[in-house]
């Protein structure tokens, strides 16, 4: 049942429609009560080999629904396939090269589409997707990285020398300072003995931030922050010392040796939602992002992601966000009628900011579609507590840093990564701010990570669960949330699947 404004909102508007459209409302969206995966595991255990294969097939289908991408991972690995039945054997090979893919385990991902060679009745989609996803581990195993993420010269070492480069002048200088604010303070209350300095980046060149930053003995450069500075670097086949990032350059990939990169992508997490709503079980989504060139960026990562998959795109619109929302949904909906035709839309990217996003929902509820599930990225919430203004985005999944979703994505405060920090750090900042604090904080603990980079597989931070890639680009993976009378709540917790949805 939609609460409050958004409730009284749809009731108001569907009063004024025209006795002629009085139809029954779109087929609900079934959602069946989650299961405990270990439990079934556990039961796998006293089963015969055949029912065993299927019951943990089964349990590896529930951890990655809930995001436990590794264990499901591990759990359809140890599968023996040839116990499975033929549409299991189909299901095991989606569900494994989907996991490989994502986890970039190119041969997992050469062994799940060893079915093609059997001759299994499947989908033509289906086939289409193995075959993509084949090719795909085959280029990547004969392609080797183009750059080394080795760092000898660190090896072995405490890291106790950093130059922080960051601009104090200029239009990056706000987000420069939350991010430089919550490194000092995170450094004071960890009381390690490593020497923090900060070169204002908006005073000198690339190069002679290097030349300082070599001056002062640094063993590692944090910065620079600019995109277009962090593209001029990645195109170098080296940088002078071992440098991260706190951006993502505009080309395909890094090709400079030394060079890191670490940021709050909304490209990452476009991609994300789209492997989110494929786990879920949608095919043919539509999506709403805003008419600019983050947009534009932002939407073509969430299209590439979802067509690589095998998904279809069913409609893309590309509003304004000063313009009516009504319309953008319309066009989204295939409303018609005043009626949302969904009858090839299974589910709705959105990507936009806390005002627009808030009016989304009651406009679907309007036409008549206010079972249709939502992705959103984190840029729709803002952070604190308001669960008056955010009732109207009720139901609506979306992922964020675990600082800024505690409950959902740790089960509270206390179990969040850096939580002295956390405390600190949120009793004092700008909400719309703290990201980026997060974001400070992760940085550090990365830079002072540099020397074994091993420590960069699976690091939980602030932002997110951290990795480092071939190209030395650092990804992050977000827990996601769901909105529940106006506040996050954990999207697949047993107390939504008790909720009778």
């Amino acid at each position: 049942m939609k609460q409050s404004l958004r409730g009284f909102l749809a009731a108001a508007l569907v009063a004024l429609l025209v006795a002629g459209c009085a139809m029954q409302p779109p087929g609900v969206v079934d959602r069946a009560p989650d299961e405990d995966p270990g439990r079934l595991l556990s039961q796998a255990e006293q089963q015969a080999p055949e029912q065993a294969a299927k019951t943990r097939l089964e349990a590896a289908n529930i951890m990655a629904r809930q995001g436990e991408r590794d264990n499901a991972f591990e759990t359809a690995g140890a599968i023996d396939e040839s116990l499975l039945s033929e549409a299991d054997r189909v299901r095991w090979a989606l569900l494994f090269s989907e996991l490989g893919r994502a986890l970039n385990e190119p041969r997992a991902v050469l062994r799940a589409t060893q079915v093609l060679g059997d001759e299994l009745p499947m989908q033509a989609n289906q086939q289409e997707t193995l075959e993509e996803r084949q090719r795909w581990a085959r280029e990547v195993l004969d392609q080797p990285s183009a750059v080394s993420v080795a760092l000898p010269e660190l090896e072995g070492q405490d890291i106790r020398r950093i130059v922080v480069a960051l601009p104090e002048s200029g239009p990056l200088s706000s987000v420069a300072n939350a991010i430089a604010t919550a490194m000092r303070q995170h450094h004071d209350i960890k009381g390690d003995n490593v020497e923090l300095s900060f070169l204002d980046a908006s005073r000198y060149s690339l190069d002679e931030l290097y030349d300082r930053a070599q001056q002062m003995n640094a063993q590692l450069i944090i910065g620079p922050l600019d995109k277009d500075q962090v593209t001029q670097l990645e195109e170098r086949d080296s940088v002078p010392l071992p440098t991260l990032a706190l951006n993502y350059g505009n080309n395909d990939s890094n090709q400079a040796q030394r060079l890191f990169q670490y940021g709050l992508s909304a490209e990452d997490e476009a991609r994300q939602a789209a492997r989110r709503a494929w786990q879920d079980g949608h095919r043919q989504m539509s999506m709403m992002v805003p008419d600019n060139g983050w947009g534009r960026r932002v939407g073509e990562a969430f299209w590439n992601e979802w067509q690589g998959q095998g998904g279809e795109i069913t409609n893309a619109v590309r509003y304004n966000p000063e313009s009516s929302v009504s319309n953008a949904v319309q066009t989204a909906l295939n409303v018609s009628g005043e009626r949302a035709r969904l009858g090839n839309i299974d589910a709705l990217f959105l990507l936009a900011l806390p005002e627009y996003a808030r009016q989304v929902p009651p406009t679907m509820d309007y036409y008549y579609a206010p079972n249709l599930p939502i992705y959103a990225t984190s840029h729709l919430y803002e952070g604190r507590q308001q669960t008056r203004l955010d009732q109207d985005l009720n139901d609506v999944m979306f992922m964020d840093i675990p600082w800024q979703i505690p409950d959902a994505a740790v089960g509270g405060e206390e179990a969040l990564p850096f939580a002295s920090s956390y405390r600190s750090l949120r009793d004092e900042s700008d909400a719309s701010m703290f990201r980026l604090m997060a974001m400070g904080v992760d940085a550090y603990e990365l830079a002072i990570r540099l020397s074994n980079l091993a420590d960069l597989e699976g690091l939980s931070g602030s932002t997110g669960m951290l990795s480092l890639r071939d190209d030395g680009r650092i990804y992050r993976e977000l827990p996601w949330a769901r909105f529940q009378n106006g506040s996050p709540s954990p999207i697949l917790g047993r107390s939504l699947g008790d909720s009778g949805e």
